[in-house]
């Protein structure tokens, strides 16, 4: 792990904020992030249990990425896998090229791991596997000037073995560079945890290691805090970078940034490291700041699409269940066109426990506590919350 004096902290801290333009097509597309896509993805990332680099569990959430991908309409000639092995395992990196207008051959790499030691790793990793397929989902085909690479690696929980093998396999070749990269955008356990007043993101960037990149990390990681400021609610601080996959990248002299949760959880590497212990809220946030930063990076197009401006936004994701946690009566608020509408309670395997119709008050009282979901229907549109029973 990278150091950094406690008065250098400080001092980047509390920088003032460079200028950088507000673009309206921008803050649409990171209004599109869903809850009820990062709650569902969480909760499916969960599900695939301890993914262990070189289990069945890390190939089976392996197999789930690549199908995410070519749900949302993916090519296979974009998709590539990146096989490596470590104690006599095998495991495979993810990666997924979108090939951009203007430098087609020059990459911004938006990436983060999904393997996980002791638990099923929701907060880490789980929480930024969930924002790179939203962003995915959402800049699919939106024209951007570089390309962007999505990658998930695994074996990072191993020693960064798989973002270690790509940039000395397919980055570089026989010492020979085969990739020209603005900038490595890492998203590593921005889940939060539940009990937190999740409001400030880390904003990572270079302070050791090869320090002729260190000036170039310190002004794309401001640049991540400016979009963070316009695109979503968050505060920002400023972190070392440490032991996380973009340091294979700096090694190589490359320029990093990344987001990393602000009040560390002390739940990854554990069993607890679950669904029902992270925040899906902040989640939600640190996505809207992300696809923000991604077209800022990569240069998107400040013109929105017909297919944008015609895309139907789900009203229902404006949904409140409050108070959350709960004890006797879960109130919904919706928007006030909606006025027929279904409400069910699950719990996390998916069975269902209570149902209402058109109703905005729902007595929980005979619900065990813990944790569960909340799915309300409205015609086509579904949303999808978690909500705690205390």
């Amino acid at each position: 792990m990278k150091k950094i004096t406690p008065l250098l902290l400080f001092s980047l801290s509390t920088m003032s904020f460079n200028a950088q333009s507000f673009i309206q097509a921008y803050q649409n597309r990171a209004n599109m992030v869903s809850q009820t896509n990062i709650t569902t993805n969480l909760q499916e990332f969960s599900n695939l249990g301890v993914k262990t680099t070189g289990s069945t569990a890390n190939n089976n959430a392996f197999n789930w990425l690549k199908n995410k991908y070519l749900a949302f309409g993916y090519s296979a000639n974009q998709i590539t896998e990146d096989p490596f092995t470590f104690s006599n395992k095998s495991s495979k990196n993810l990666i997924i090229t979108k090939i951009g207008t203007t430098y087609p051959d020059k990459y911004v790499i938006i990436c983060g791991h999904f393997d996980s030691i002791n638990g099923p790793g929701v907060n880490d990793n789980g929480s930024g596997t969930s924002i790179i397929l939203e962003a995915a989902r959402i800049l699919k085909d939106v024209p951007t000037e570089y390309s962007i690479k999505f990658i998930h690696f695994s074996g990072e929980e191993q020693g960064l073995i798989g973002s270690d093998h790509y940039v000395n396999n397919v980055v570089y070749q026989n010492n020979v560079k085969q990739l020209d990269i603005k900038v490595v955008f890492n998203l590593d356990q921005v889940g939060g945890k539940i009990s937190n007043n999740n409001n400030t993101i880390y904003c990572d960037q270079d302070m050791a290691g090869v320090s002729s990149n260190n000036a170039a990390s310190a002004a794309v990681t401001q640049q991540l805090r400016n979009c963070t400021q316009l695109y979503s609610p968050l505060l920002t601080d400023v972190d070392p970078a440490e032991d996380t996959d973009y340091i294979p990248f700096e090694e190589r002299g490359e320029v990093i940034t990344g987001f990393f949760e602000k009040i560390r959880s002390n739940l990854p590497h554990t069993v607890n490291d679950t669904f029902a212990n992270t925040d899906p809220v902040y989640i939600f946030n640190v996505g809207k700041a992300s696809v923000g930063a991604l077209q800022h990076f990569a240069v998107a197009t400040s013109s929105l699409l017909k297919t944008e401006e015609s895309m139907a936004k789900n009203p229902l994701e404006s949904i409140k269940l409050y108070p959350n946690p709960v004890k006797d009566t879960l109130n919904i608020e919706l928007p006030n066109d909606i006025k027929n509408f279904n409400f069910e309670i699950t719990d996390l395997s998916g069975r269902s426990l209570l149902k209402a119709e058109n109703e905005t008050k729902i007595n929980v009282s005979t619900l065990k506590k813990g944790v569960y979901l909340g799915v309300i229907k409205s015609n086509d549109k579904t949303a999808v919350r978690k909500i705690l029973i205390k």
